[in-house]
């Protein structure tokens, strides 16, 4: 087999066999567990380096490092993993956060202390994470997509704060309840559309066939299904309360890995499958989806107003940005998808960050109570600066990743696709331009009270630990993406415009 056959599997299961190595290893060999989980992310992190270098960017709306294999011939189900130009940048988002978690963990365990299987779990968690991007089969891409779910329950549940038991069954079901849906609308497309050859599972077969033989009220029936199983994990206004629950509760790696990474599984979902697959129902949901969009920008914009925890109100803020997210997606222009793909990634970086600095916040003052803190730029100041650039780039500042996930997805919604209500989304269009503005407001409070004035007095003699070698080799590269992505954003929008294109042009996009 070539290498562009295999590279895809290595991708998604070398992690895995890391995590049987870690298993294997006996609990008081702390030292070699680390080192085989940075080996193993690291290893995982170089085939991804691989892909991207031989990944034809001329050619990124078509499947490349394609396998189609025999899988289960009872359902016609097939081992079928690829990749474009619109799971790339995901694929590669979630291995480099997966091998920055790991450094950054390296001192930073938490209690109960056994990062044997606080690691294996993470390693678990990857393999899930880099399926869903390339699975090319709708069961196959449910089970990658179940995977998360219990490493995730098992992290918050063991390592999390004071009302994990509470954050950690929410958290699974109400996820659980969403793929159940899902799995619903996955059965009835496999029984229901006309594909040429038969039933499949074949996401590629079943996105070319559009729904054909689907009347318009079956189609909505079966995109309430996929809508239910994505708007859950992404999550979407109304059905967002187990995020900050379990965000607040999470470790802090457990929170990275959750706002960079899982909730990209729900927004990709849409763009992957509910769209290509049931164009016409996409056209009679997507007003509702701009809709819900919008209210969740807003409500998570005031929602983060009223925190008195720094974690917490970084995770309303996640519910803000989601829904920029979702609006672009909604517009069904490969303009508004351009931007939501582009704002996924900014959103993962920048509040993967955002929750990084909480977790070294509460490190080092044993609290994130947001009246407790601040003075951290007196006492920690490279801290508090990095704290002030995320904080810049999270309320979409020009220059900085976050402006091109919101303003094109805001503007995307000016002129929406032919067949929806122009008059609706340019109404939601000036309602999200207000979201920012909140945004702003909530942003710049978080860092006043965290990072300016003098530390409270219970603090003045702390002795403060600013940025150590762990975090900065941790958190360097996302500052520099973040950076970078915002100063050269044709970098990501190059790579996936041909993909996009070829959704959008579905809808006359």
């Amino acid at each position: 087999m070539e290498w562009s056959e295999w590279a895809l599997s290595l991708a998604v299961f070398l992690p895995g066999v890391g995590a049987l190595i870690v298993m294997l290893i006996p609990r008081a060999e702390e030292q070699l567990i680390k080192t085989v989980a940075l080996v193993t992310t690291l290893a995982t992190f170089g085939v991804v380096v691989g892909i991207l270098a031989d990944f034809d960017y001329d050619r990124s709306g078509e499947l490349q490092f394609e396998l189609n294999n025999r899988w289960i011939d009872v359902i016609n189900s097939r081992y079928h993993v690829a990749i474009d130009g619109i799971s790339l940048p995901l694929l590669a988002l979630s291995a480099f956060v997966t091998l920055l978690c790991v450094i950054y963990s390296w001192n930073h365990f938490p209690e109960p202390h056994n990062p044997k299987a606080f690691l294996a779990l993470m390693l678990v968690l990857e393999v899930g994470m880099n399926g869903t991007f390339v699975a090319q089969d709708l069961i196959l891409f449910f089970i990658f997509f179940e995977v998360v779910l219990l490493p995730m329950f098992f992290m918050i549940g063991v390592w999390g704060g004071p009302n994990r038991e509470y954050a950690s069954i929410k958290f699974f079901l109400f996820t659980l309840f969403g793929s159940a849906m899902m799995l619903l609308g996955f059965l009835a497309l496999y029984f229901k559309v006309d594909v040429p050859g038969g039933n499949t599972f074949d996401m590629v077969a079943l996105s070319e066939a559009a729904g054909a033989g689907l009347t318009r009220g079956t189609a909505n029936l079966i995109f309430a299904g996929l809508f239910l199983g994505f708007a859950i994990k992404v999550p979407m206004f109304p059905f967002h309360t187990w995020l900050p629950d379990a965000h607040t509760e999470a470790p802090t790696v457990g929170s990275v890995l959750l706002a960079a990474i899982l909730l990209k599984l729900g927004t990709y979902g849409f763009v992957r499958i509910a769209l290509p697959m049931l164009p016409d129902a996409a056209e009679d949901w997507a007003p509702w989806i701009g809709l819900l969009a919008v209210i969740g920008i807003v409500y998570g914009a005031l929602g983060c107003l009223a925190q008195s925890d720094m974690k917490r109100l970084i995770a309303f803020s996640s519910v803000a940005h989601m829904g920029f997210v979702m609006l672009g997606i909604a517009t069904l222009t490969d303009f508004g998808i351009n931007a939501a793909i582009f704002g996924m990634v900014a959103h993962g970086l920048i509040t993967g960050m955002l929750f990084f600095l909480a977790g070294s916040v509460q490190h080092n003052f044993h609290t994130r109570e947001l009246s407790r803190l601040g003075g951290l730029l007196v006492q920690a100041p490279k801290m508090g600066w990095i704290l002030g650039f995320c904080a810049m780039a999270s309320l979409g500042l020009p220059g900085l990743a976050g402006f091109w996930g919101e303003f094109p997805a805001i503007l995307s919604a000016f002129s929406p696709a032919e067949g929806l209500p122009v008059e609706t989304f340019r109404t939601y269009m000036v309602v999200a331009a207000i979201g920012t503005v909140l945004a702003a407001g909530y942003l710049l409070w978080m860092l006043q009270k965290v990072a300016f004035g003098t530390p409270k007095p219970e603090f003045e003699h702390a002795h403060v630990h600013d940025v150590n070698a762990y975090e900065w080799t941790a958190w360097l590269p996302m500052l520099v993406l973040i950076l970078v992505l915002g100063i050269f954003p044709n970098l990501l929008f190059g790579v996936t415009d041909d993909a996009v294109t070829q959704i959008a042009n579905v809808f006359g996009g």
